[in-house]
C-alpha cells in the first residue's frame, strides 16, 4: 500500500502542471474561438470539420488582435472602445478592475509581485507565503500610519491564480530568501519541494 501510495502521489506531481497548463490553455482558446464568426469554422467554409482549426483560428485572432492594437489607429480605436465601456455602468467596473489587473501581471514593465515575504495567516500562530503589491493609498488609512502598512497578496495552492489581498503591518512580515518565481514554485508544490532547486 506504501508503494501504491508513492506512485499515485509521483503521478500526481507529473500531471498536475500538465493539467493546469492545458486546463488555462483551453480556457483562453474556448474563450477566442466563441468570439470567432461561424463564417469562418472550418464547416462552413469547407463544408468539412478540420480538427484543431479552432486552435489555429484562435492563435490567428489573437496575432491579429495585437497586430492591430500595436500601430497607431489601432490604438486610437481600442482607446475609443474603451472609452465606451467605461461609461456602462456597473460593466466599466468590472472591466476597469480586470483590465488593470491584467496589464499589471501581463506586461513586461509590470511589477505585480514586488517581493516575496512571510506573514502570519490565516491567525497569529501561522505563517505563509504572500507577495507585496504596494502600498495602502492615504484613503484607507489615516496619514500618520498608512506608511507602517503594505498591501500583500496571499496566494492558495495549488492554484495562485485565486487567493486573499490583505494588508498588514510591515513590522509582523518577515523577509523571505526566495524570488518571486522561487516562492511561487514552493506554493504550487504545496511545500513539497525544496525552491532553491535548478528547473533545468
Amino acid at each position: 500500500m506504501k508503494k501504491i501510495k508513492n506512485h499515485l502521489l509521483a503521478g500526481i506531481l507529473i500531471w498536475l502542471p500538465i493539467a493546469l497548463t492545458i486546463w488555462i490553455l483551453s480556457f483562453i482558446i474556448n474563450f477566442a474561438t466563441s468570439v470567432i464568426p461561424h463564417q469562418l469554422n472550418s464547416e462552413y467554409l469547407f463544408n468539412i470539420h478540420i480538427p484543431g482549426s479552432e486552435i489555429i483560428f484562435a492563435v490567428v485572432l489573437l496575432l491579429v488582435t495585437g497586430m492591430i492594437a500595436t500601430n497607431i489607429l489601432g490604438q486610437k480605436l481600442f482607446d475609443l472602445g474603451n472609452k465606451l465601456i467605461l461609461h456602462i455602468p456597473i460593466v466599466k467596473s468590472i472591466y476597469k478592475g480586470v483590465k488593470q489587473v491584467s496589464d499589471t501581471l501581463l506586461s513586461d514593465s509590470g511589477n505585480a509581485f514586488r517581493q516575496a515575504l512571510l506573514v502570519r495567516f490565516p491567525n497569529h500562530n501561522t505563517w505563509t507565503i504572500a507577495f507585496i503589491t504596494g502600498k495602502p493609498f492615504n484613503g484607507v488609512f489615516s496619514d500618520d500610519i498608512v506608511n507602517n502598512f503594505i498591501n500583500v497578496y496571499i496566494p492558495t495552492t495549488p492554484n495562485p491564480t485565486s487567493g486573499y489581498f490583505i494588508m498588514v503591518k510591515k513590522e509582523d512580515c518577515l523577509d523571505l530568501d526566495l524570488s518571486v518565481d522561487e516562492a511561487l514554485r514552493y506554493v504550487i508544490s504545496m511545500g513539497t519541494i525544496n525552491p532553491k532547486t535548478p528547473t533545468n
